[in-house]
């Protein structure tokens, strides 16, 4: 680090000319993100989608529908109110270039009182989908006789896009001010104070235009505008705190060349050593084959990357230019030596009764934890969307009138080697039908022999050979068959979110066949995505645990201590979980009741797995640097414990807050996943940092540090500290 140190040193002045070029230049694309956003992320290649493009290709199912929601209002007839949805739905075709209509009537189950839907089918999504809807919109305002609202997926995820920019802004009003505050407290001076915030804004402006870049490679999910801010804030301005606290204790003594040197070799380390860590807790996210996985490991491995190289680069820049300036305007008179006496009095009386202190803190986080085993798992839909939103209000409308929460429809495209009108395949198809048809969860199967009233296919075979009763039926043929495909739909006697609807598309997906039986439908895509999730978290899961206590052994040289980082931050972690699932499922202090999104767990764990390994990292390497002048374990855990606790306090404070400020947004996996960040931050800031760190390196003793030490008298050493 001492080359490096030098080198940032003599280039600080051409550092900051590149980064400010790099944020002008980034900055430009940083604000055009959120027009390549779209979409919940849950997507990925599988059967569910190359069976919906079947759909699309074979059985001209509409690639995109927007569901139109009408009510009638007083004093309008039931004859009037049909012929003026009729009239709507026609004029919305032709405006918006639609490919069909479905327009309600009695006789289609799709009018119930004074409540119709319609639906609008688009074949391609050419762009235009924005405008095509405002020109929708422009016919809802003129009607007179109804209300009409727009919902659907193209909707939907339009204003999710627009509630997502909504609670960022919300998010950075809330917290940004507060962490200022806390800063001014920790720092005393306005300078000292705004240069984590700026460094923390340039973190994240940069990496937003670096991922806009990505969106020609892969699909950008809505939620990395959340992520990204989440993570670099708090990130950069945890490596700024750390940076600035030990280059204002190095300028004491030193000089601003010999202050700024010291602190790359010592703090820039440090955050080194902590952005591979969270680094790599992201990278575990890349195993799971979801884009919404795999936009945030790239989106957040790109704001650590890029936080690390700014805490690196810019920051020391600015700090040697700054120099003793770094303390001007100040407001407040901080007591460093006072903080530290606190907390080494506080430290001390921890070590004193180590087996007690651990004991209470494994008790308060399995109590914590208990609730995890009540924990029920949900792909975030509509439910997410703010209730205020029209979109949302017209799907629940069309949900609570028109679907039966109760079933659920799986679509199976059956496909055959030859013609499927052929003997051989059709009686096949008929088999396939009947056994459907005998399966216990299955509630309907609508197919050809439903459509035609036919119960064999030599029944079927005889009709399509009569040309006055084929010419009839051709139109239900179509629907149902087309060339070597086959369509059929089953009605499952069960919600579409229950595990049986997925055990269903399981069972049916490894059936043997005489077809290539292709499986769509709501269950369909939920096994798909809860199996993925499943069956390669672990991997990643193993990478981060394996790959975080060899750089944990190599920057401490210890054996002990990286295991036992890794074991307080699974079970903190763990207790983090439950206390969601007690508080969002629950619905406790006052919190709406829902279940957890199903990516929570796996984001929580990825992203604050890293994250309070910076704080193991600061702490521990302020510790290892005083073990290593005086080999007295106990001595060297309270002067670590006295002068970091301040700084990693102020940290932990700020991430909270950062992050803690997504508590008071809209979008409901957005305000868990910021809950949830707060909370693990907060129990490992108290809990794990101020209780269980002190009790076990105390009951561990010098064994923390088995693998590198030899032995030295201790007394000497603590003469060395003294001195």
């Amino acid at each position: 680090m001492n080359k490096v140190a030098n080198a940032l040193y003599a280039s600080r002045k051409i550092l900051l000319v590149l980064w400010i070029i790099l944020i002008i230049g980034f900055g430009f694309y940083a604000a055009k993100l959120p027009s390549v956003l779209g979409g919940n992320g849950f997507e990925m290649k599988g059967m569910y989608k190359d069976t919906e493009q079947l759909l699309v290709d074979k059985f001209d199912v509409s690639e995109a529908q927007i569901i139109v929601l009408f009510e009638k209002k007083d004093g309008v007839s039931d004859s009037k109110f049909q012929q003026t949805i009729a009239q709507y739905m026609q004029k919305a075709k032709e405006k918006s270039d639609a490919s069909k209509v479905d327009i309600p009537t009695a006789s289609n189950k799709m009018i119930k009182g004074s409540t119709a839907y319609g639906i609008i089918h688009f074949n391609h999504d050419d762009g235009t989908m924005d405008k095509r809807v405002e020109k929708i919109r422009t016919l809802s305002a003129e009607e007179k006789e109804m209300s009409v609202k727009l919902t659907g997926g193209p909707i939907i995820e339009k204003d999710m896009n627009t509630a997502s920019q909504a609670d960022l802004a919300k998010a950075e009003a809330i917290g940004i001010p507060v962490a200022l505050v806390v800063l001014l407290l920790a720092f005393g001076g306005v300078v000292a104070a705004a240069i984590p915030l700026m460094i923390g804004i340039v973190t994240v402006v940069t990496t937003m235009g670096v991922v806009y870049f990505f969106h020609p490679y892969t699909e950008l999910s809505i939620f990395i505008l959340n992520v990204i801010p989440m993570i670099g804030l708090a990130l950069s301005i945890d490596f700024a705190l750390l940076f600035i606290n030990r280059f204002k204790e190095e300028i004491q003594t030193k000089s601003v060349e010999q202050a700024i040197k010291i602190t790359i070799q010592t703090a820039g380390r440090s955050v080194i050593f902590s952005g591979l860590c969270v680094f790599i807790g992201l990278a575990g996210m890349l195993f799971i084959q979801v884009d919404i996985f795999q936009n945030v490991a790239l989106g957040g491995m790109a704001v650590v990357f890029i936080a690390v190289f700014s805490a690196l680069t810019l920051l020391p820049s600015i700090l040697a230019i700054l120099g003793t300036r770094i303390n001007r305007l100040r407001i407040l008179k901080v007591s460093e030596q006072g903080g530290q006496s606190r907390w080494r009095s506080f430290a001390t009386f921890v070590m004193k009764k180590p087996v007690t202190m651990t004991i209470v803190s494994l008790i308060i986080l399995l109590v914590a934890l208990i609730p995890v085993r009540d924990m029920h798992l949900e792909i975030p839909s509509s439910e997410a969307l703010p209730t205020k939103y029209e979109s949302r209000q017209a799907f629940d409308t069309y949900n609570d009138t028109f679907i039966n929460k109760n079933t659920a429809d799986v679509y199976f495209v059956l496909e055959a080697k030859q013609d499927m009108l052929n003997e051989k395949p059709l009686t096949n198809a008929f088999t396939f039908i009947k056994q459907l048809k005998e399966d216990s969860l299955v509630k309907q199967v609508d197919s050809i022999s439903t459509a035609l009233n036919v119960k064999s296919s030599d029944q079927l075979q005889a009709m399509l050979e009569n040309p006055q009763i084929s010419a009839q039926t051709k139109p239900a043929v179509d629907s149902f068959i087309n060339g070597h495909y086959m369509l059929i739909k089953a009605t499952l006697d069960t919600d579409q979110n229950s595990d049986q609807a997925k055990d269903f598309v399981r069972k049916w997906k490894d059936k043997r066949s005489p077809f290539t039986v292709h499986i769509s439908g709501y269950p369909k895509f939920e096994q798909e995505i809860f199996d993925e999730i499943y069956e390669k978290a672990p991997y990643g899961l193993a990478l981060v645990l394996f790959s975080t206590y060899v750089i944990l052994m190599i920057a401490f040289r210890s054996v002990l201590i990286p295991l036992k980082a890794i074991i307080m931050n699974i079970l903190s972690l763990t207790a983090t979980i439950g206390l969601l699932v007690w508080l969002f499922q629950n619905g406790h202090l006052g919190l709406t009741e829902s279940n957890i999104a199903l990516v929570l767990p796996v984001f929580v764990f990825g992203l604050v797995f890293g994250l309070s390994m910076d704080y193991e990292v600061f702490l521990i390497s302020r510790i290892h640097e005083v073990y290593h002048q005086t080999r007295d374990n106990n001595v060297a855990t309270v002067e670590g414990l006295a002068s970091t606790s301040k700084i990693i306090t102020s940290a932990a404070l700020i991430m909270i807050v950062i992050t803690g400020a997504f508590a008071f947004t809209d979008v409901t996996p957005v305000k868990q996943m910021g809950v949830g960040i707060a909370l693990a931050i907060f129990i490992d800031a108290t809990i794990v940092r101020m209780l269980l760190v002190p009790s076990l390196m105390k009951l561990l003793g010098d064994a923390n540090w088995w693998f590198f030490t030899k032995k030295r008298d201790k007394s000497s050493s603590n003469e060395q500290l003294k001195s």
